[in-house]
């Protein structure tokens, strides 16, 4: 079986192509493990507990505890997988180039077309997110908020969401003077939110009432499912982890273990910033507040202030999540374009700084656009469900790879194999049986155009097929 016919590009050969585990494609490795942790904090702690906790409570109630390690599950089972394709295959395109090493060209460029959609509105999500806690943090010290109409889109009874546009650009500002630099401020960030969200946890838990958890699970079971719906998208992001492949110091060894510490320390965080919460105020007090965090600290200290704190340091959360989701957008339409899958003004190295300069501008130009103007609430759920399937490609990735490519050097395997993979499959299809049958209509639609603009652009474009026309052999091993 050949590539001209499978489509499939072997681990070999993505590695050759990435410069394997030397400095590759005009990358550093300049990120250690320490660093690469707090990337992936960066990356995944930020809108989805300083903002999402009241929705996900308003689906739960006192169970959202129940919804937040439900969801953590799903994502354990699949971090394992990701953690033994990142060890075993250490390039920038992430869930993309294990699709591509596995299951083919088509259904890869369509893990690329998800990811478009799972950055892209996270990003633009969170900079919204940004944008309403900037405004707390004005009014927490000096009693001023920015104007409605520069501070919120149309559906939102603004004009145009300008803070929310500042971030991206700053984090674009700051993504193209070098993944070092980067990499050092994600850190710094990481640090400052870990240490505030453990205030917020001291100051919940000491006006903790037990009766504020009762009735624990008022909506049932499916309130559960759907509180672990909403949950999830508090989780997308650790999955960037995987595309700092080219610029990670012992990827084989690091990456694996960023992925399980990451996951590890950001849900023993999520539960107990939800229990304290609601054991403060108890489960309607928090539900549907968009700033719920502040308003607990408020409540319990008497003081503004301590909400001022939480609102800086959701500020400085939500600019880290845009940072670290645009670096990992950043680097998969980079493995894309190599691939001639997308146009090659995404592969283009600046050699001066060594990162994608004109790739990352036209990132943020592209996610300022909804971030400044649309209401991206209706797209959360199609989000989560574009996510859920890619995490369910990933987890078959790894058996695919186990029986077709046994003699691949793997620095993690995945425990309980193959049970662990089928279960995370499990977990993700219950998931997504939970965002409902319109999303799924959503879904099947985006998916539809994403075949339609492959079977357009990029299958005729594909350098696996254009290589094997004209330039030799194919893809070694497959």
């Amino acid at each position: 079986m050949t590539s001209r016919t499978s489509r499939i590009k072997s681990p070999q050969q993505l590695l050759a192509e990435s410069g394997a585990d030397l400095e590759g494609h005009g990358l550093k490795r300049t990120m250690g493990l320490f660093q690469l942790v707090c990337f992936g904090v960066g990356a995944i702690v930020g809108t989805g507990i300083f903002v999402g906790l009241s929705d996900s409570v308003a689906e739960a109630g006192p169970a959202v505890v129940i919804s937040y390690v439900l969801a953590a599950i799903t994502c354990v089972f699949t971090a394992f997988s990701f953690a033994e394709l990142g060890g075993a295959i250490p390039v920038s395109g992430s869930s993309y180039s294990f699709a591509y090493a596995s299951l083919g060209e088509r259904t890869a460029f369509l893990v690329g077309w998800c990811l478009l959609l799972e950055y892209g509105v996270s990003v633009s999500a969170v900079a919204v997110g940004w944008s309403q806690y900037l405004n707390e943090l004005l009014d927490s010290l000096i009693g001023v908020q920015l104007p409605e109409a520069l501070s919120a889109g149309p559906a939102d009874g603004g004009v145009v969401n300008v803070p929310a546009v500042v971030v991206i650009l700053l984090a674009a500002t700051l993504l193209v003077r070098g993944v070092r630099e980067s990499a050092r401020a994600t850190a710094a960030m990481a640090v400052l939110k870990i240490g505030i969200l453990i205030v917020f946890c001291a100051i919940g838990f000491s006006a903790f009432r037990a009766g504020h958890l009762s009735p624990f699970a008022e909506h049932g079971v499916g309130g559960i499912t759907a509180g672990a719906s909403v949950a999830f998208f508090s989780y997308i992001g650790f999955d960037a982890i995987t595309t700092a492949g080219e610029e990670v110091k012992n990827p084989r060894r690091n990456i694996p273990i960023a992925i399980l510490v990451c996951i590890g320390l950001v849900t023993l965080l999520y539960c107990a910033v939800a229990l304290s919460a609601i054991g403060a105020l108890g489960a309607d007090a928090v539900a549907g507040q968009p700033a719920a965090l502040s308003l607990v600290v408020d409540q319990v200290t008497g003081s503004s202030v301590g909400g001022g704190i939480i609102a800086f340091g959701a500020v400085v959360a939500i600019a880290s999540v845009v940072l670290a989701v645009m670096y990992g957008q950043t680097r998969i339409l980079m493995s894309m374009s190599r691939d001639g899958l997308v146009p090659r003004v995404f592969e283009r190295v600046s050699p001066r700084s060594a990162t994608p300069v004109a790739n990352t501008w036209i990132v943020a130009a592209v996610f300022a656009v909804p971030a400044a103007f649309a209401s991206l609430d209706v797209v959360v759920n199609l989000t989560t469900i574009g996510t859920l399937a890619i995490m369910a490609v990933v987890n078959l990735a790894v058996m695919v790879l186990r029986r077709r490519n046994p003699e691949l050097p793997r620095s993690f395997r995945v425990p309980l194999f193959p049970l662990s993979p089928i279960l995370g499959i499990g977990f993700c299809l219950y998931l997504i049986w939970g965002t409902g049958w319109t999303t799924w209509l959503q879904f099947a639609g985006f998916l539809v155009v994403g075949t339609l603009v492959y079977a357009f652009y990029g299958r005729s474009r594909s350098r696996l097929v254009t290589a094997a026309d004209g330039a030799g052999p194919v893809s070694p091993g497959v």
